[in-house]
């Protein structure tokens, strides 16, 4: 009997912070007497709203893109976004002295529409409830001659991201538990590859919106689901299916997925603005809506975070973050 190697490793995601180091930001961990004290843990959250583009995207887009060679550097690059891989996408194609073309959904908050084209990118659209990115992407690229960088489904994508959780744990030393936003998957692949080969008995807990509760739902079949493209106002999360590849890896590693409403993301947004002074957007605040609301269970000791990401603009901050009646 044979098993099949891990998609990606250990070594894979050092790698990965070789090829970012002076690139990418470090971002902060910050600490909170006021957080420790309502959760019962010593909590780490590792900022990735700090990073450039704002997200912890730009890991996985600028060591997926640093592997290309220079005649498809000269082509372009694509990616399908509904905003933060899309501007991370378009920044590595710019420090790279490459072009970007993003396919993002015609409803992609303005403020992460507007600051893909900062980056210097063209951007394509389609309606996200009636068309399929990935289908639309794929064609998009061959017509052009462009190499497709996905959000997700690719093992160099998945090793960047995980660098944030090895940057965290560099700096923290052992966690019992790690929590992570789930969207399509690849930040909690890259990190439950770190936290599992560093520390095998620490504990990797998913975050997902209620609405969109698609790898949830797969990781209890065992098998991938597909639901309808979910409404929420963790727009980071909104998918309707895991990604295969960072299934493959998530069956494997993750402990569990927790579920947390859009209430539950505001008051997270909230507190993290009120107590800690920092903007999160909303799917960059389930994993602290989970700990706030104990959805992930009687804490342990040590708990880190992954805050995911701040874009959000002004306007829809205000309007997420007003007191409710």
């Amino acid at each position: 009997m044979t098993t099949d190697p891990p998609l990606i490793t250990l070594d894979d995601v050092r790698d990965a912070a070789a090829r970012l180091k002076g690139v990418a930001h470090r971002t902060p961990v910050l600490r909170s007497r006021t957080l420790d004290a309502l959760v019962g843990a010593e909590v780490f959250l590792k900022c990735e709203n700090f990073q450039r583009v704002g997200a912890f995207k730009f890991r996985g887009a600028y060591n997926a893109a640093s592997r290309l060679g220079p005649e498809q550097l000269a082509r372009g690059i694509a990616a399908y976004s509904s905003g933060n891989h899309a501007q991370a996408v378009a920044l590595a194609a710019r420090e790279l002295g490459s072009t970007a073309v993003i396919l993002m959904p015609e409803d992609a908050p303005p403020s992460k529409r507007d600051a893909t084209l900062g980056y210097g990118a063209e951007i394509v659209t389609y309606d996200r409830y009636t068309g399929d990115r990935v289908a639309i992407g794929e064609a998009l690229a061959a017509e052009r001659g462009l190499a497709l960088i996905p959000p997700y489904e690719h093992p160099h994508v998945m090793a960047g991201q995980g660098t944030a959780a090895l940057e965290l744990l560099e700096e923290v030393g052992e966690l019992d538990q790690l929590v992570v936003p789930v969207g399509g998957g690849g930040l909690i692949a890259g990190s439950a590859t770190v936290v599992k080969g560093l520390h095998p008995g620490a504990r990797v807990i998913g975050v997902e919106p209620e609405a969109g509760d698609d790898t949830r739902r797969s990781l209890e079949a065992g098998r991938r689901i597909s639901i309808p493209v979910p409404r929420t106002i963790a727009d980071g999360q909104a998918l309707h299916t895991p990604g295969e590849l960072t299934f493959s890896v998530n069956r494997r590693l993750v402990d569990g997925i927790e579920l947390v409403g859009d209430d539950d993301i505001r008051d997270a947004m909230r507190f993290a603005f009120e107590r800690l002074k920092i903007v999160v957007e909303p799917s960059g605040a389930t994993p602290l809506a989970a700990l706030l609301t104990g959805r992930t269970g009687p804490p342990p000791r040590r708990v880190g975070v992954i805050i995911s990401g701040g874009n959000v603009d002004a306007g829809r901050f205000a309007e997420l973050c007003g007191r409710r009646a």
